[in-house]
């Protein structure tokens, strides 16, 4: 279950890396993508600022996720702390992307505390197995 849960994070990451220059590309086109994107960018719509924002915040977040839960494998802990923990992190995470997006003030906040408890379930699980 360690294992799905980590691989799903991963996945996950890289649906904010892909949203975020999907929306980006849409709006420069496929030559900006694909070239050296040293002309100066046209003004984007806030959406995409959010998006990069949000991807910025996984990249931060993610590490640390991946390295306690890593450390509950190698030990061989995958009690409902590591289980419930993965999973509320994965959940929060997945609902964090579209309400960064949208630009929704304060629920993704608390959103964001939800996916932290997640982290510091697992946290517990790996420090004190």
């Amino acid at each position: 279950m360690t294992t799905l849960i980590l691989v799903l994070a991963c996945l996950l990451g890289l649906a904010h890396i892909i949203a975020a220059i999907m929306v980006e590309t849409r709006i420069r086109g496929t030559d900006w993508n694909a070239g050296a994107r040293d002309e100066p960018a046209p003004d984007l719509p806030p959406i995409v600022g959010r998006l990069q924002r949000a991807q910025t915040n996984f990249l931060e977040t993610f590490p640390f996720f991946a390295a306690l839960l890593l450390a509950c494998m190698i030990q061989g802990v995958a009690d409902w702390r590591v289980i419930a923990g993965g999973w509320i992190y994965l959940a929060a995470r997945a609902i964090y992307l579209p309400l960064y997006a949208q630009g929704v003030p304060k629920v993704r906040t608390l959103i964001w505390l939800v996916a932290m408890l997640g982290v510091a379930l697992v946290g517990w699980a790996a420090a004190l197995p």
